[in-house]
């Protein structure tokens, strides 16, 4: 067969965070591609924090933008648990740990300034169209066509739709995929991303009562609160467990008034031993009030769509790992299609081949971020006492663990992380644990026997046996 005329190009939706990731990692591939983002900026004022871990880390590297990232945040320093009266129950130096385990210390960023950086050190800007918002999708027998509302047209060989929790790509594939194979998507598949918690967000100037670059967490009853300070900037999540959860495609959409509410019925509760949450918000920068999904999808993929991040695989926020995995899932994808079009050798794939390489992506990613998704609500059940067995946990049993206790159970997710399979990783910082991908032994940190049973204590006392099994899998998996 002779080589394609034109080369294989990718059409994406949406300059989020997976979105602008994936341009930079297809690059790296040689893979011609576009990205489609219906805002008129890359970068809005929008949302508060986000962390990056040490395996985005490692990624960034590989990409030639970690020194870009490190230079836009500083690092983090203790870690500070507390009770609903701000009082001390443990503190550490938690990112420190990190840091020496992965070579690699963890980024606070707010989230706007992580998407400038990805944007600012995009090979070719020019790639992204702003105010470029899907109409429709139009799947052909040798490629697929996306018309925007203003009528032009983009032709490629697949979407990757990257386009968040409530993006219009996900909703076109399910209608494709049910008009191609009625029922293929059920109702349950629709409805599996629940909303359990409402989280009151925002940011402000920094607060040296509560350290300039520091993690603290406030447990409550059903309620938490958590505050992440830079010299310059105090970012901070409300957490209130919902008496009734809802799921899509029920949306709540919070007033300002509603935010304020909120924010007036724990302005009294403490942030710290110094302070409380009303003297953050009086001084808040802005803020806002929104529903927390979590959930993974059976589905996807389906004939040249493909999605990535957020709106198919969504976990609460506390541990910070969900920018996390939207990362990791477009390296994943882009190793899979990089592995494909080199195989091809210049011919253009067939849609055979193409689904064949999405489903491997999906079989690489779902267990991990079904795992990890799991594990994020423990957390987030944990810092809101959901259950009693929470609120004995972290007044009684969390006291009574070493330092290096959860960063190394962080650590066993951590470097389980995959990495670009084409790109070099020569360079990169090394720790005290070794990445499972450049394993050539068991890693001999802290993964014995030994520390299994002390995990198995940990999670029964804190969560109960009952619900031990949820998270056994996250601990044992390969």
């Amino acid at each position: 067969m002779m080589a394609s005329e034109t080369p294989f190009r990718v059409i994406i939706v949406g300059a989020g965070v997976a979105g602008l990731t994936a341009s930079h990692c297809l690059h790296k591939a040689g893979i011609d591609h576009i990205i489609l983002e219906r805002r008129a900026d890359v970068a809005p004022a929008m949302g508060s924090s986000i962390a990056m871990y040490p395996g985005s880390g490692r990624i960034f590297h590989q990409l030639g933008i970690l020194e870009r990232m490190e230079t836009t945040c500083s690092p983090c320093k203790y870690s500070w648990t507390r009770g609903p009266d701000g009082k001390d129950i443990v503190h550490n130096e938690f990112f420190e740990i990190v840091k020496k385990n992965h070579g690699q210390r963890i980024l606070l960023l707010e989230r706007r300034q992580l998407l400038r950086n990805l944007y600012e050190t995009l090979p070719d800007m020019g790639r992204v169209k702003l105010n470029s918002e899907v109409k429709s999708i139009n799947q052909l027998p040798d490629g697929v066509e996306v018309i925007l509302t203003d009528g032009t047209v983009e032709r490629g060989d697949m979407v990757l739709g990257a386009d968040g929790v409530r993006g219009t790509v996900r909703s076109m594939m399910w209608e494709h995929a049910n008009k191609m194979e009625p029922g293929i998507i059920t109702a349950q598949e629709k409805t599996c991303m629940k909303t359990n918690y409402k989280l009151l967000l925002g940011m402000g100037p920094g607060a040296p009562e509560l350290g300039e670059a520091d993690m603290t967490v406030c447990h409550n009853h059903k309620q938490s609160m958590m505050t992440l300070t830079q010299p310059d900037h105090t970012y901070f999540s409300v957490y209130f467990k919902l008496d009734k959860p809802y799921s899509w495609p029920t949306r709540k959409r919070y007033t300002a008034e509603e935010a304020e509410a909120a924010a007036e019925s724990v302005a009294d509760h403490a942030v710290s031993d110094q302070a409380v949450f009303g003297e953050l918000w009086r001084k808040r920068d802005r803020a806002s009030l929104i529903g927390v999904e979590e959930g993974v999808l059976d589905h996807w993929y389906y004939d040249r769509i493909a999605l990535v991040g957020d709106c198919v695989h969504k976990m609460t926020p506390n541990i910070g790992l969900g920018g996390n995995m939207a990362i990791e899932s477009v390296v994943v994808l882009c190793n899979h299609l990089h592995a494909m079009l080199t195989a091809q050798q210049g011919v253009k794939p067939s849609l055979a081949t193409l689904r064949a390489t999405f489903a491997a992506y999906q079989a690489e990613r779902k267990p991990r971020v079904e795992q990890i998704m799991k594990f994020s609500r423990e957390v987030t059940d944990s810092h809101a006492w959901a259950t009693l067995s929470h609120k004995y946990y972290t007044k009684w049993v969390l006291p009574t663990k070493s330092d290096q206790f959860f960063p190394n159970i962080i650590a066993e997710i951590v470097r389980r992380a995959p990495k670009l399979e084409y790109v070099d990783v020569k360079g990169f910082n090394k720790g005290k644990v070794v990445w499972k991908d450049e394993e050539t032994k068991p890693s001999a940190l802290a993964w014995s026997v030994g520390w299994m049973l002390r995990a198995t204590v940990l999670v029964m006392l804190s969560v109960g046996a009952a619900q031990y099994g949820k998270v056994l899998p996250l601990i044992k998996s390969k």
